[in-house]
């Protein structure tokens, strides 16, 4: 077991460090642009509608054929037709994007003029659909990377394209002005650099020819899970844009640098999830993989809680240390977005026989059901409570997908989960919570978010070994570590 923990840790951190690290400088640019005046809420609350239209953009462009390439990986090396396929979906995936961003951009005024209050934000709009044309047969060499244990070399690229993206956004906002149309034209800026370095390893399997047959098996595979990603999205990106059908884009901006400060779990997840799917596709192989998923799942859940724990009780402390008080009401929907993105956690956890069983039909049965669940409250309760009405519908959501696929997928591939440790996980990260955000006085706002996060992680640490958490094996394990260091 210690081996797959181990396998798994480094994956985890040799994806993710990189990609934190540069998630953490853009929230740090995020007082900059604000204190300094270079963004203020109405460019926040356009961001946020852009963004939202990104993501689904995103998903629209791949057409599902990333998880289809992941999927026949090892199939199509074994058989030597791993070339053919990837020259296939190259370029399937280049021209149809190719019409999507001419008819997205010619309609880019169109649209500015319905969700952005004007058409200040076109150029923004359209640099958007450009920067998502250029990336959409980046997943290929990503994949790659990923099946073929790369993580060091994946991780150069990721952070490289991070770091060219900030420097370049310090430059086109703080130096130039430019405003939101300065963040998508360092995005663009950084992925015509990119694209042609990311393939240069890869060239190899690309050759001037097409299968229709192996287009139509992925788009099979694929194309049930395009509805299922664009509802995965919603989840987020339609919230916010029901949000801005009930408030004007000032309010939207202050509900976004909410929801920002709110995703601090997504240094995890983001990382854990490029990791994990090789890992399990991998493991389900083994003779006790349903026993190694089940305490990953306890491990993951563990590092969950204590993220959303830290995140609720620092929030107001957050806010002051990184806006302006007058942002201050963001601190209120913070919590119910970190509990939000934990449930999101669990799912990319517990759902995994979907894929394992090829069952990815049943995906979009818990995304709708939860799309279903949050765009409904949402419409009951952001009119009347506006934003904590947006933060609540989000948690719904992700609970709601959460449980349907948990259940769902147990039904193809049960796995016996630990549930009494799973639930004193939980009950600790409650008691941690409670402890930072009302036990602890009063600080100034920078002292504050120091003590409070110490308090949860130590009350947090504290309970899980005084309440029979841990098995002797890992008690020894941890004894261990601590001596070494």
């Amino acid at each position: 077991m210690r081996t797959h923990v181990g396998h798994l840790s480094r994956g985890v951190a040799i994806y993710g460090t990189g990609d934190a690290l540069i998630q953490l400088v853009n929230l740090l640019l995020v007082p900059v642009y604000v204190k300094g005046g270079y963004l203020g809420p109405v460019d926040y609350g356009a961001l946020a509608v852009i963004l939202s239209i990104e993501t689904f953009t995103k998903v629209l462009s791949r057409l599902g054929l990333d998880g289809a390439y992941m999927r026949a990986y090892h199939d199509r090396t074994d058989n030597g037709t791993l070339p053919r396929l990837t020259s296939t979906l190259l370029f399937a995936v280049l021209g149809f994007n190719a019409l999507l961003a001419v008819t997205a951009i010619g309609t880019s005024p169109w649209l500015a003029g319905w969700l952005l209050e004007g058409t200040q934000y076109v150029a923004a709009l359209q640099l958007m659909f450009l920067n998502t044309l250029l990336i959409s047969a980046t997943f290929i060499p990503f994949h790659l990377m990923r099946l073929r244990n790369q993580p060091v070399r994946f991780s150069a690229f990721t952070f490289s394209r991070s770091v060219g993206t900030v420097i370049l956004r310090i430059v086109f906002v703080i130096g130039m002005g430019w405003g939101v149309t300065g963040l998508y034209a360092a995005d663009l800026v950084v992925s015509l650099v990119l694209v042609p370095w990311l393939w240069q390893g890869f060239t190899s399997l690309v050759r001037f020819e097409f299968s229709r047959a192996d287009l139509r098996e992925a788009l099979t595979f694929g194309m049930p899970r395009v509805p299922h990603g664009l509802a995965q999205q919603a989840l987020d990106a339609g919230n916010k844009l029901l949000l801005n059908a009930y408030l004007p884009l000032r309010q939207v901006g202050v509900y976004q640098n909410g929801v920002t400060l709110g995703t601090a779990i997504r240094f995890f997840t983001s990382a854990f999830e490029t990791a994990w799917a090789p890992f399990y596709y991998a493991t389900s192989r083994q003779d006790d993989a349903k026993a190694v998923f089940s305490k990953m799942t306890t491990y993951g859940v563990a590092v969950l809680v204590l993220l959303a724990a830290v995140t609720i009780a620092v929030a107001e402390d957050a806010v002051l240390v990184l806006l302006e008080p007058e942002w201050l009401e963001a601190a209120r929907v913070i919590p119910f977005i970190a509990v939000g993105l934990a449930c999101q956690g669990v799912y990319l956890l517990t759902s995994i026989g979907l894929n394992l069983m090829n069952r990815t039909s049943y995906y979009p049965v818990a995304t709708f059901a939860a799309l279903a669940v949050g765009l409904g409250s949402g419409a009951w309760l952001m009119p009347a409570y506006g934003l904590i009405g947006a933060a609540i519908s989000f948690m719904l959501s992700f609970v709601t997908q959460a449980a349907v696929a948990f259940v769902l997928s147990r039904s193809v591939y049960p796995i016996a989960y630990e549930g009494h440790r799973l639930a004193r996980l939980v009950v600790a990260g409650t008691i941690a919570t409670l402890v930072g955000r009302w036990a602890v006085p009063d600080f100034p706002p920078l002292a504050g978010l120091v003590v409070r996060a110490l308090a949860v992680a130590g009350t947090y640490a504290l309970l899980l070994w005084a309440s029979g958490f841990l098995r002797a094996s890992e008690r020894r394990f941890l004894i261990q570590a601590f001596r070494r260091r």
